[in-house]
């Protein structure tokens, strides 16, 4: 007897999610631990496993469905010598899926197809378009029908490159709508976005921040990258790459900031788990960095090279972007001098990191340049008070401006 494959929940915190992509047809064998389907969480793309033999007989929800709930049968398997059920006999879609004519792969479903108005009737097209995962994510987040989109992938496939150029061509807009004589375009909010809103929204109203801002002196920590860079081979390493490790080493020295606020207690981190702010497509996302205290700056570098190239495709795995005891944000490479950062709930403390530059100071009496960097720390004041917080950005400081310490 066929049994059902349920929406599974592939993140704690998940309670739907968007069907991206069938990696099987109906009819197709299937093996245990085979690539079934792509499911699109609120912060990435995950791809999810047979958990046992069979053949796919029916899809019950089809690809670029979404908000799909959580253990909503999605598909069933028959066994070894079933019968499998033919395209004719495949049931109505369940709640959650759109109705058919809503479903055509034209554009991601939620999205209004092409119009020259806001309050233009809707078009379809025949025939599925053929795109691939992260070019229908982005789609869906910029408003981009794409059916519209050329694709220069393999048989017409449409790729991100393709999506992004539409876009900036604005020739694939879903809608535009004009008020009082003003132009506007409404961008269906993704689910990315909609968390984004509501994490931040609750941790700016809910959680009493401070701020504490102090100047590093870079000139040392900028020489002592240029000479590594030089002389090492295989080794490239990035400001960011520095920021981390003495903020990991910051944390050792002062264990009492690397804390979460609970109802029933302050609770201190015993591994130094760093989560490093990165601009995605879809919304920000933090990779972590596991021990980050105890990696050296080489495998500091590697790892953030690559936890960032897939935290950008949408490609990282729901462990590495959970969890973590203290957050980074670098705004430094797009020229800001300064800025504060919201706090990363249930996590205490967020460094934000602008630009190094050059500015006057005095030294000895006498006015010098240095290369100055200025970092403001954001501060749950129910788990780090305003005297822990000076004492960790002293040890930052210090390692910053001494940066020996950050290559043993």
């Amino acid at each position: 007897m066929a049994i059902e494959i349920l929406m599974p929940t592939v993140a704690p915190s998940m309670t739907e999610g968007n069907i991206v992509r069938w990696a099987k047809k109906e009819g197709d064998p299937i093996k245990q631990g085979e690539v079934l389907v792509e499911i699109e969480t609120d912060k990435a793309v995950v791809e999810v496993e047979a958990q046992q033999d069979g053949v796919l007989a029916r899809i019950l929800v089809p690809e670029g469905t979404n908000d799909v709930k959580v253990d909503t049968p999605i598909a069933l398997l028959a066994g070894a010598g079933e019968e499998v059920p033919t395209a004719s006999e495949r049931p109505a879609a369940p709640a959650s899926a759109p109705p058919p004519e809503a479903t055509s792969p034209v554009s991601p479903a939620g999205a209004a197809p092409a119009t020259t108005t806001a309050a233009a009737p809707a078009t379809t097209q025949p025939d599925r378009v053929f795109a691939s995962p992260l070019a229908r994510r982005i789609a869906r987040e910029l408003n981009i029908d794409l059916a519209r989109v050329s694709g220069s992938g393999p048989n017409g496939r449409v790729l991100r490159a393709d999506v992004e150029a539409a876009a900036r061509a604005g020739t694939a807009a879903v809608g535009t709508a004009a008020a009082t004589g003003a132009a506007y375009e409404d961008i269906a909010h993704s689910n990315t976005r909609r968390v984004i809103a509501q994490r931040l929204s609750e941790a700016k109203r809910s959680i009493p921040h401070f701020y504490l801002t102090i100047d590093c002196d870079v000139d040392a920590l900028l020489a002592a990258r240029k000479q590594a860079n030089e002389l090492i081979d295989g080794i490239k390493l990035s400001v960011n790459d520095l920021l981390i490790k003495a903020v990991a080493l910051a944390l050792r020295k002062v264990p009492a900031a690397n804390a979460a606020w609970t109802d029933t207690a302050i609770r201190r981190f015993r591994d130094v788990d760093i989560a490093v702010a990165v601009a995605a497509p879809g919304g920000l996302i933090t990779p972590v960095l596991r021990n980050a205290d105890a990696k050296s700056l080489r495998q500091i570098s590697a790892q953030m090279k690559e936890l960032g190239a897939r935290a950008k495709a949408g490609r990282l795995r729901p462990d590495e972007y959970q969890g973590g005891g203290f957050t980074i944000s670098n705004l430094g490479m797009y020229a800001i001098r300064e800025f504060s950062a919201i706090i990363n709930p249930p996590q205490a403390c967020i460094l934000a990191v602008g630009a190094s530059e050059q500015r006057a100071v005095v030294r000895n009496g006498a006015l010098a340049v240095a290369t100055l960097m200025t970092c403001t720390l954001s501060v749950d004041h129910r788990a780090v008070d305003g005297a822990l917080g000076a004492e960790f950005l002293a040890a930052f400081k210090k390692l910053i401006e001494s940066p020996i310490a950050l290559f043993l």
